[in-house]
């Protein structure tokens, strides 16, 4: 008997889902189909149902006869952060299993609320950290827990690009702003290769656009005296980089954020290029697929986890509580055992970018 296949719904069909998700189940055939999508825009369903051969496709107002139907196993939840907690938890009353974009959701309530829907109703929840299955991330997390650059001691980062007034990114109705779209990659990279929390956070912000800040700088304080500190920006040229600095040694990983393009190592020890790696272009959207699939199909608990997409909303949070303040804000104790690792990394081929309906990228036009 073949290995049974999850059925999902692509909940919400913007930029983001055309781009990436939907096309990347044709890399995830193994044990994931695309039956269903959901949107508010008639045209948008008729054409993409007829372009991916779709059973279904829903307006927002038939999602929870969706949900009920019996026809899907999970949703992709790929709307504005503002609406990921609704949808989310509707789901897991339904039965349904849940793999939701970054951020989680806007608020540390509305993470927890998640959370809990999943437990009580018993369905899988994963965040989709699409870098928690890469490999060029993957190795600069066991370079900084190896030990060859010594005891990591700083992390910095700049993750910048420009956005278009319009965009569903600089509404702060809809959960935009810096720190949710693009600072969360920041914080979780340097959770990630820190191995730890933290404790401690203080940022600044200057400028607007939309109803958003335009830029953050951030400071996040690690135990045993480390620190990270990242750039976020709206209103500056793509760049996509960090750098890990040891007591021997320095790991460079530029570009480190994108999706669309290869990926760069430059590993130095005791001042010294030592070497440099280039890690081609994949589809990081179908391994999110894949590992989610078998993670409902072996009843595993996935990495990323709910408790993953809330360890970063709560950052997040204090860094905006800084900003509004002009003070450092303490955080309190979080305990995260599961970290991303080389184990994880899936590979698929990368996909050609389709031409979008009625989605517009950050930068304006498709």
């Amino acid at each position: 008997m073949p290995k049974r296949l999850i059925r999902y719904a692509v909940v919400g069909c913007g930029h983001i889902a055309q781009v990436a998700v939907l096309p990347a189940f044709a890399n995830a055939r193994r044990n994931s189909k695309l039956v269903a999508i959901v949107s508010g825009d008639p045209e948008k369903r008729e054409a993409l149902k007829k372009k991916y051969e779709l059973e279904r496709a829903v307006d927002y107002s038939e999602y929870d006869a969706l949900l009920k139907s019996g026809d899907i196993d999970a949703v992709y939840i790929a709307l504005p952060n503002s609406m990921h907690a609704e949808y989310g938890e509707r789901a897991a009353r339904a039965g349904v299993h849940v793999l939701c974009e970054k951020p989680m959701a806007v608020t540390e309530t509305e993470c927890e609320l998640m959370i809990r829907a999943a437990r009580e109703h018993n369905v899988k929840l994963m965040i989709g950290y699409r870098l928690h299955f890469e490999r060029a991330n993957l190795e600069a997390v066991e370079i900084a827990r190896s030990g060859r650059i010594g005891e990591p001691r700083l992390f910095t980062s700049s993750f910048t690009m420009t956005v278009v007034p319009d965009n569903i990114r600089v509404k702060r109705a809809l959960g935009g702003g810096t720190l949710y779209d693009i600072g969360v990659y920041c914080i979780n990279a340097a959770r990630a290769l820190f191995r730890d929390e933290p404790t401690e956070v203080r940022a600044a912000a200057t400028g607007a656009i939309g109803d958003v800040e335009e830029s953050v700088s951030a400071i996040l304080r690690f135990p045993n005296e480390r620190l990270a500190a990242f750039i976020c920006s709206f209103g500056a040229t793509k760049v996509s980089e960090y750098r890990l600095v040891g007591t021997k040694g320095e790991l460079a990983v530029d570009p480190a954020y994108e999706y669309a393009k290869a990926l760069e190592h430059r590993l130095s020890l005791d001042g010294n290029l030592v070497s440099e790696r280039r890690f081609a272009k994949r589809d990081q959207f179908a391994p999110e697929l894949l590992y989610f699939s078998d993670c409902v199909l072996q009843n595993r608990d996935p990495e990323p986890s709910g408790e993953e997409g809330l360890a970063d909303v709560r950052v997040i949070r204090a860094l905006y509580r800084s900003i509004e303040s002009d003070r450092p804000v303490e955080l309190p104790p979080y305990q995260r055992r599961e970290r991303p690792s080389l184990e994880q990394e899936i590979r698929r081929p990368p996909i050609e970018k389709p031409e979008l309906i009625h989605a517009q990228a950050p930068s304006g036009g498709n």
